[in-house]
């Protein structure tokens, strides 16, 4: 029950987070997912990944996060409507993507992913899943990462640009 609490919390922030239009909204709906996603890692029993989400993501990337929301003086324009105009689409979609995963879920089936075959019990198992990600996919984990780093910066150069050009209205 618990869990399945956590699980909502999280959703509905990450949704939120494409609907909202202020960044320090956005930043703080990213940290009431991150942190609903550390407290699901805490009850399904993998501690060691609950505290680095709790104090990596959760402590310092969004810390510094808001740090730089707060430095670049990102204000909301008054007047100004506060969800997209497509937030009910997006709702919708949500809600149809999540209908369709519950139920393949509610069916259970179980896949093979990349070679790695369920165990027994018709389950894939965390140890399974580690195996395979640190095994496969760490240089497309740690490729992403960069990319995201070069976003970041892209998007601080934009916002200089743009302020030098005498966009910036504050």
């Amino acid at each position: 029950m618990i869990l399945a609490l956590f699980g909502v919390i999280a959703f509905v922030s990450a949704a939120s987070m494409l609907v909202l239009r202020e960044p320090m909204r956005v930043a703080l709906a990213l940290i009431a997912s991150m942190t609903s996603l550390g407290a699901i890692y805490g009850l399904i029993g993998v501690h060691f990944i609950a505290a680095f989400q709790v104090l990596i993501y959760v402590g310092a990337v969004m810390v510094f996060m808001v740090y730089v929301i707060m430095l670049l003086e990102v204000r909301e324009a008054p007047g100004r409507t506060r969800f997209s105009r497509l937030a009910l689409p997006g709702v919708i979609a949500g809600a149809l993507l999540s209908a369709v995963l519950g139920i393949s879920v509610m069916r259970g089936r179980p896949v093979a992913v990349d070679g790695v075959t369920p165990t027994a019990g018709g389950t894939f198992t965390l140890t399974q899943f580690s195996a395979e990600f640190l095994s496969s996919y760490w240089l497309e984990f740690e490729l992403t990462t960069v990319l995201l780093v070069g976003a970041i910066v892209a998007a601080l150069a934009v916002i200089a640009v743009s302020r030098r050009q005498g966009g910036h209205r504050g």
